[in-house]
């Protein structure tokens, strides 16, 4: 049984443009250098055929590795309104000494907790989901404790 990759809209949008620029461009032009590289002759020696042939087999994981988590997407359907308690979808925003953050909850292969798009199964992530605006919450973060109330669910 495959596993669930959970991905938005936009997640998917961005594997698939991903997927397109391997297959149409970056893929062709390996194949292209490979063939120049193995013109050359000798390829046991020959270090832009090695590095050509490893360069290719990457891009042939990758495309393999997207084309299974866009096989086994569940699309995360985005709401849009005030919600009961937070969910994968929702963006929360939260308060902690006196700041303001608005958190993305998405699936595993979104998160980007530089762009605050966390996971459910993150420190973060596991703390916020199934809570509801006001809600005083805590979770253990790298740098130590934080406490931080739940201000608004979208």
């Amino acid at each position: 049984m495959e596993e669930k990759v959970y991905l938005t809209k936009e997640g998917m949008e961005k594997l698939s443009r991903e997927l397109r620029s391997i297959k149409e461009k970056e893929r062709p032009e390996t194949v292209e250098r490979l063939a120049l590289a193995r013109m050359q002759g000798d390829l046991s020696e020959n270090t832009e055929y090695a590095a050509a042939r490893d360069a290719l087999a990457f891009i042939d994981g990758r495309v393999e590795e997207i084309e299974e988590i866009l096989k086994n997407v569940v699309l995360i359907e985005e709401k849009n309104g005030p919600k009961e308690s937070v969910d994968v979808g929702c963006k929360v925003t939260v308060r902690t000494n006196g700041n303001e953050h608005v958190y993305h909850i998405v699936g595993e292969w979104e998160a980007d907790p530089s762009q605050k798009k966390v996971s459910p199964s993150s420190p973060l992530g596991r703390a916020l989901i199934g809570r509801r605006a006001g809600e005083e919450v805590e979770f253990e973060a790298p740098a130590g404790k934080v406490i931080f109330t739940v201000v608004k669910i979208d």
